[in-house]
């Protein structure tokens, strides 16, 4: 694979890469030291530029950063989610200190996602067992939506502002519906057993566990509005619609030897996503949802397209460029590294 730039966050750990919704030459990192078990976290603002990837800001917190969500509304702006349970928000035009911080958590906040509709409200997720639902203008959160259990990932649907998605350690993925009425469930109007087998026969030769496991990341399909692709412990990738709650999984994808950590459906093409993991690969998938119907089984096998093993511990972070020519990603792992490359090179058969 030719074409791969490279950063090194010497001394910090990166836990999530972003690409700036703005530019394609903007790139953010969230990491932490000593692997984010105790240490202070470092936000890197990186260029791409005729020199390479060049540091354009750093901001420094106390606590590990464990996620990152660029502003929708303000180009300059960014979210840190921090392991002493507080959202920082900066900009990079502002010196060393946050612009605002919130901060209502008990443990560490370990996702956070940007509405990409109204742009008005983002969304965290703790290992507190909540995600909270702020405005960047003001520093008490919005509504708080109970899970139970750590939450390790909550995304906005990226049609709909008021539907709201989760997935935590007791397997499940949940829907909230900021809609429905505030009652005993608290907005949430779908919950799926991740692990449940699905209601239909398995195609050949793909047998998945369906023992229960912490779902580390999940993501929504920017073409279908209504699947979401999980990933977690049990190393098999999974994509349900949400319209069948109850049917299991639409297609299943089997191939990484640990932990799925991170999951990034494609902007570009609706049955593309990438995984990263901490067998220290990253691999690139379709679905199966373009196979044809009349040979293609109810549960569809996902195949895997290439695979990037250019890292040499976990990989925690990816994430796709907007722009351009559709195949640019980042990727981003504990060797301190932060690799930018193009995955059409695996499209195309020559990964």
């Amino acid at each position: 694979m030719a074409s791969m730039l490279e950063f090194r966050t010497t001394g910090f750990n990166p836990y999530a890469v972003k690409y700036s919704p703005y530019y394609d030459s903007r790139v953010a990192v969230a990491s932490a030291a000593n692997y984010g078990i105790v240490g202070n976290g470092r936000l890197f603002c990186l260029g791409l530029g005729p020199q390479g990837v060049q540091v354009e800001k750093t901001f420094d917190t106390y606590d590990a950063q464990y996620d990152l969500a660029w502003s929708e509304i303000n180009e300059n702006q960014l979210l840190a989610a921090c392991g002493d349970g507080s959202i920082k928000l900066y900009d990079v035009n502002v010196t060393e200190f946050p612009v605002m911080n919130f901060h209502e958590h008990k443990r560490e906040v370990y996702a956070v996602a940007w509405s990409p509709v109204t742009k008005d409200t983002f969304a965290s997720s703790s290992w507190d067992g909540t995600v909270k639902i702020w405005s960047p203008a003001r520093a008490e959160s919005l509504r708080t939506l109970p899970v139970g259990n750590c939450t390790y990932s909550t995304s906005y649907c990226p049609s709909n502002p008021n539907i709201i998605s989760a997935v935590s350690a007791d397997s499940h993925l949940r829907i909230f519906d900021l809609r429905t009425p505030v009652n005993a469930q608290y907005h949430l109007t779908t919950k799926i057993p991740v692990h449940q087998p699905p209601s239909v026969p398995m195609p050949p030769g793909v047998a998945p566990p369906f023992t229960p496991a912490e779902i580390l990341t999940h993501d929504w399909n920017k073409y279908r509005d209504s699947v979401i692709a999980t990933g977690g412990v049990d190393r098999v990738i999974r994509t349900f619609d949400i319209r069948n709650p109850t049917a299991g999984p639409a297609s299943i994808m089997m191939g990484h030897d640990y932990a799925v950590r991170r999951l990034a459906w494609s902007p570009h093409a609706a049955d593309i996503l990438l995984s990263a993991s901490y067998d220290m690969t990253v691999r690139l998938w379709t679905d199966g949802s373009t196979m044809a119907t009349d040979q293609s089984p109810p549960v569809k096998p996902g195949l895997q397209l290439g695979i990037m093993n250019r890292h040499t511990e976990f990989v925690t972070g990816v994430d796709w460029c907007l722009f351009g020519v559709g195949g640019w990603v980042a990727t981003a792992g504990w060797d301190e590294r932060v690799l930018l490359w193009d995955a059409n090179m695996m499209l195309q058969g020559r990964g």
